[in-house]
């Protein structure tokens, strides 16, 4: 499959990311990840083993979505919850704590 990563084009396949990846050490997955084998790696150390390129050159979504058509499963960070409105902090403490608060 043909795509482009910070303005290069690239021929990757799956068989081609398999090899590019075995016997390397994934890293700590904070953010956006990969699985690829039985192991998950963060999406810009593959991003780096298979383009050869720096890790600030190109975004982590350039490689989740090439991941993504390749047929690997790919996950994005977490949503943030949205924050409880119209508590004060002192009922939302409460809440949070499941002692209700009349105020």
């Amino acid at each position: 499959m043909r795509c482009v990563i910070a303005r290069f084009p690239f021929d990757l396949t799956k068989s081609g990311v398999l090899e590019s990846m075995k016997g390397i050490k994934p890293e700590q997955a904070v953010g956006e990840s990969v699985i690829i084998g039985r192991r998950t790696y963060p999406v810009k150390q593959v991003g780096q083993v298979i383009t050869r390129q720096d890790r600030r050159d190109f975004s982590a979504g350039e490689v989740l979505r090439a991941m993504t058509q390749l047929g690997f499963t790919c996950h994005g960070l977490p949503r943030a919850s949205e924050p409880t409105r119209g508590l004060s902090p002192l009922q939302q403490a409460s809440a949070m704590l499941g002692i209700p608060v009349t105020v």
